[in-house]
């Protein structure tokens, strides 16, 4: 459904200083701009409404004057967001000038105007001013480069509708805190229904082409307020009190606002100082939203509006062994620098070390709880009868219980995922709900080593088999700035070239001599091998990419655990100009 605007309204008026000010159409001459002019539609899409689908035929391009577009593509898992389009972009070029079809689903995040230009009066004007077409080749050249770089576009967002769930939940406060958050990012402006409720559209779409983020704060006792901030806001914050039961949010439910296809949506946990567990679980079966947000502080207020404005910093950390050690270091170094960590995952024992950041953990806890964990006892040195690994696996899992106990991914509070290998769909399996312990103790289940995991009639192992470094992974979040830890990269075997003729006794004595490598070693190097193409793309999609030097240091000498550590803290001490100046030079938009 479309809405036609009346001739006389500002932006019929208005209409060559609307499309001057467009990117596509800003080199253009006077004469080619008027002949736009006079072909153009302008509408209005409301929210949640679809501009076009995947597959369809491509007859028109489209500019967006006012309000956000979002971009959808059908893959196996589902449609996923690969971008926005907001005001003074376009969509679309890209298949009417190719000719093929659409790649990719558009819909109205809220009530958006935009202007069509068809397929006809673009041939007319290619005809008529041929110079005009240079600018539209451009734009249609760089996005072609940056899919072929693999970049993700960040998805962030200006306007925010904040929705209380109940008349007991403070929209306003929060609104109020969340402002104060958002200003060292840019300017920011608060609206509520006494302040603003009397203005229309048009006077909210000047305001927020003055801003760089606005605010609404919807009211229960008013559904038309309500519905003027959701149809202002390209993000729905909804906001729970977490001690009470799950239930709708007043009036969203009949305007389609909370469905996680046609709205973006970030359901917000308010908490009492600790996370109570399982309340995540209890809120996302009813209203399964993309991200959640627990909020005790704050400190965790500052960390949402980082993430919802695309401004965050993710950490991920690789697979390596004992030499995973070194990624506490880093973490050191990060959080001496002031820099914050505000969503993480990693793979294999980075897996582990990122689960403490996002459970809370001090440095010291990280550093008393690992080394007691790695150096006090071998975690694998539960030998067995080797049917279907050598390590029985039991005292991984009894250690994994013991330190992060029942708490599910969803009640951890930061952000947080890993990955295992699902060797029966042969295929990543990203982690971000269920027991932690589980997700971890698949992530960590080297091939041979120790036992798979069996879930689901899956059969899960390490996740370094296919990516040892998760980069990608979190790229697609879309949210900010990435700080990739690779420490498995650099690892390799060695051996002298007369093993394979030596006595059983004289090959354990060169493995003493550390001249040949043992059999979990092998099993180690060679469950790594298939994922190096998959590292060496992610580590170039990280913002900033960090290489401790660990030479000497062995994937099983867990008696480096000072060593490592050192080297992983020096490193990023040598590192931090680089890493302040990589991540600021991301924030503000350029490619790294």
């Amino acid at each position: 459904m479309t809405v036609e605007f009346p001739p006389n309204t500002s932006i019929g008026r208005n209409a060559l200083a609307v499309l001057a000010s467009l990117q596509l159409f800003e080199d253009l001459e006077p004469a080619a701009l008027v002949a736009v002019a006079e072909r153009v539609e302008w509408f209005c899409l409301p929210g949640g409404t679809t501009l076009f689908e995947q597959g369809d035929e491509a007859d028109s391009l489209y500019a967006v004057s006012s309000g956000t577009l979002a971009a959808y593509r059908n893959g196996p898992d589902g449609r996923r967001l690969v971008g926005r389009i907001q005001q003074g972009e376009t969509v679309g070029e890209n298949a009417l000038l190719s000719g093929a079809r659409r790649t990719a689903a558009v819909i109205a995040l809220r009530d958006t105007e935009l202007m069509r230009f068809s397929k006809s009066a673009f041939d007319h004007l290619a005809r008529e001013f041929p110079s005009a077409m240079l600018n539209i080749a451009r734009l249609t050249v760089a996005r072609l480069e940056r899919s072929m770089r693999l970049e993700t576009p960040r998805v962030s967002s200006r306007t925010f509708a904040v929705i209380g769930n109940n008349a007991g939940v403070d929209a306003r406060e929060f609104a109020s805190n969340l402002s104060r958050e958002l200003a060292p990012l840019g300017r920011t402006e608060v609206f509520t229904r006494d302040t603003a409720s009397q203005h229309t559209s048009v006077w909210f779409n000047e305001i927020e082409a003055r801003r760089d983020f606005v605010l609404y704060v919807a009211d229960p006792s008013s559904l038309a307020w309500t519905r003027q901030c959701v149809a202002q806001a390209d993000t729905l914050i909804l906001l729970a009190d977490a001690r009470e039961d799950p239930g709708p949010w007043p009036g969203l439910d009949t305007m389609g606002a909370v469905n996680p296809i046609a709205r973006n949506a970030e359901l917000v946990l308010l908490q009492r100082r600790i996370i109570r567990p399982g309340t995540a679980k209890r809120w996302l079966e009813h209203f399964p939203v993309a991200h959640h947000h627990h909020v005790r502080s704050r400190e965790d207020i500052g960390r949402l509006a980082r993430l919802i404005t695309g401004n965050a910093i993710g950490l991920v950390l690789s697979g390596g062994g004992a030499r995973g050690f070194a990624h506490i270091g880093v973490i050191k170094a990060i959080r001496e620098a002031g820099i914050p960590i505000d969503h993480c995952g990693g793979t294999s024992v980075g897996s582990i070390m990122a689960s403490g950041v996002a459970a809370g953990w001090g440095t010291s806890m990280l550093i008393n709880r690992h080394r007691r964990n790695f150096v006090d006892q071998n975690p694998l040195g539960d030998f067995t009868l080797p049917l279907i690994s050598l390590a029985s696996g039991r005292r991984v899992t009894r250690l994994l219980r013991r330190e992060v106990g029942d708490v599910d991914i969803e009640d951890l509070p930061l952000p947080f995922f890993c990955v295992s290998t699902n060797l029966t769909q042969g295929e990543t399996n990203v982690h971000r709900s269920g027991p932690l312990w589980h997700a971890l103790r698949a992530s960590v289940a080297i091939p041979g080593v120790l036992p798979p995991v069996f879930h689901d009639k899956q059969i899960l192992v390490d996740g370094g088999v296919l990516n040892n470094l998760p980069v990608d992974v979190m790229r697609e979040f879309g949210r900010g700035r990435i700080i990739g830890v690779d420490v498995g990269s650099e690892h390799s075997l060695v051996a002298c070239d007369d093993v394979d003729e030596t006595s059983v006794f004289g090959r354990l004595q060169l493995i003493r001599e550390k001249r040949a490598p043992n059999i979990l070693q092998l099993l180690l190097r060679a469950g790594s091998l298939s994922s190096r193409l998959a590292t060496a793309t992610n580590r170039e999609q990280s913002s900033i990419l960090l290489t401790p030097p660990l030479d000497g240091i062995d994937v099983l000498d867990w008696k480096a655990f000072d060593r490592a550590l050192e080297a992983g803290y020096r490193h990023t001490l040598q590192r931090m100009p680089e890493i302040r100046a990589a991540l600021e030079r991301d924030r503000r938009g350029v490619s790294v």
